[in-house]
């Protein structure tokens, strides 16, 4: 199977709208707004072991290397594109901190005004930074992540301004390209495929795209779903909203998905499930990933955890092929990475102190 361009993109025309126009709602009026995001690597893991073993190939596919540094960027380019087609010329959306970098980068590559609407304390400050250097307006509220989504819809509503979040049926068709890419390259669809979720706006995704290549025969199969939350902020596994939702994984910290029916439907209908993980499994994870050289944000690392703790219970057959989206950039979250991460104390400037402290 091969989904590729014949021949690569020049300079002008790179990113996923113009390697995937074919199976996005674009046409030649509307105004493609790209930073050259999409192709992002899939990369097989050594381990873990238990998963070696067993003969079960983990890979990891690392959105974060797109360019604001998440997965955000492949709604984005769709949604602001889409906007500016529709005559917006400004856009806003609510954030838990890669949205609103993806929002304020794309609408500054635009041209156009952007808003951002943040739950105060509930960001972290790397994803805050870039966004106001990006020139986003950023308004922080009093609340959490789904205050913060009521009201900028509302503001949408009742004003000249386009929406942006992931209710934005665009931002779905950009982020379900994750899924063009891995069947790409592994030639067929994997047999598991492991995410984190927090709005789910991109476990719909992920399962749209797979969908999309297994009913016009691109693909033989699906692969089944395996969504994780974390354990405080875990609604889909609860049954209810979470009022206030707590969780080292900011980016995942939502209390009611906007997309939470769409979820059980990717569930559902790939036989996967939808669990939650403590964020101690969640740092474990973390670490692991960096020692193989993936740096993803806590959230990211939600998608191994959890396939993790299934290969070890058991539950992913021998010979099996996983796939863990890794949804952003671990500089993302510094803070984080900051607290685990211990800098050894200065030695003097002569060789046999730098030998010694290296261990040789």
């Amino acid at each position: 199977m091969t989904l590729t361009l014949e021949k690569p993109s020049p300079l002008h025309a790179r990113g996923l709208i113009h390697r995937w126009r074919d199976r996005l709602p674009v046409t030649d009026a509307t105004p493609i707004i790209s930073l050259g995001e999409g192709d992002t690597p899939l990369v097989e893991l050594r381990g873990p072991p238990e998963a070696r073993e067993r003969g079960i190939k983990v890979y990891a596919k690392y959105d974060g290397a797109n360019p604001t540094g998440s997965f955000k960027d492949r709604g984005m380019t769709m949604a602001v594109s889409k906007a500016l087609e529709g005559g917006a010329t400004a856009i806003a959306c609510a954030s838990t901190g890669n949205t609103s970098a993806a929002a304020a980068a794309y609408a500054s590559r635009a041209g156009v005004e952007c808003i951002i609407v943040l739950p105060a304390g509930y960001v972290a400050a790397g994803k805050i930074a870039q966004t106001i250097l990006m020139g986003a307006k950023i308004v922080q509220i009093e609340g959490n992540f789904d205050d913060a989504l009521r009201l900028v819809r509302e503001m949408c509503d009742s004003s000249p301004v386009a929406l942006v979040n992931s209710v934005n049926p665009y931002r779905i068709e950009g982020q379900k390209t994750i899924a063009f890419e891995i069947c790409d390259e592994l030639g067929s669809a994997p047999e598991y495929h492991a995410l984190p979720v927090g709005n789910a706006g991109n476990i719909t995704a992920h399962w749209q795209g797979y969908t999309e290549l297994f009913n016009d025969g691109t693909t033989s199969s699906r692969p089944k779903i395996l969504g994780f939350q974390a354990a405080g902020a875990a609604p889909i596994v609860l049954g209810h909203a979470v009022e206030k939702p707590e969780t080292i994984a900011t980016a995942i910290r939502i209390g009611n998905p906007a997309s939470w029916c769409y979820a059980l439907i990717a569930r559902d209908e790939s036989n996967g499930v939808i669990e939650s993980v403590t964020d101690n499994e969640i740092l474990t994870a973390y670490q692991f990933l960096a020692r193989e050289g993936l740096f993803c944000e806590p959230a990211s690392a939600a998608s191994f955890a959890g396939a993790r703790r299934m290969i070890r219970e058991g539950k992913i057959p021998d010979g099996s092929r996983l796939v863990c989206t890794l949804t952003g950039h671990g500089l993302k979250d510094p803070g984080t990475a900051g607290k685990l991460a211990n800098l050894p104390d200065a030695v003097p400037a002569t060789l046999e102190a730098v030998i010694k402290a290296a261990g040789i």
